[in-house]
């Protein structure tokens, strides 16, 4: 299973930015996709998250901000961030929780990251 993440990239303060996920490969089911992020000697952290059935949850930090978007069951999520902060700066990751035979229990899979750059 592969995560593909694109759309990061530099933008000034209050632009804004949209990051893609697809997730391909062998998919019996994804249960939940979302988005984290890490900046520079931060953990990682949840930014927002899908449900199948498109319940969503987002950090106290993009609330308002970032919109979360797309379809579990097809296997894509979107992020849209607005208004954005230096403090937003990071390796921003899509995450699945997908399920395969012969377990069928969600495994956590992780894209390779993409940049976001927030300069004031």
């Amino acid at each position: 299973v592969q995560l593909v993440e694109s759309g990061g990239g530099s933008v000034q303060a209050g632009g804004s930015l949209r990051l893609s996920c697809v997730a391909s490969g062998s998919i019996f089911r994804i249960n939940s996709m979302g988005w984290y992020r890490q900046a520079p000697g931060k953990q990682r952290e949840l930014v927002a998250t899908m449900l199948r059935g498109r319940y969503t949850e987002y950090a106290g930090s993009a609330e308002g901000r970032f919109t979360i978007s797309g379809d579990v069951a097809e296997n894509t999520v979107y992020l849209q961030m607005s208004s954005l902060k230096p403090d937003d700066t990071a390796v921003y990751y899509c995450n699945a929780a997908v399920l395969n035979p012969p377990i069928y229990r969600p495994v956590e899979v992780w894209g390779q990251g993409t940049l976001v750059t927030v300069s004031s």
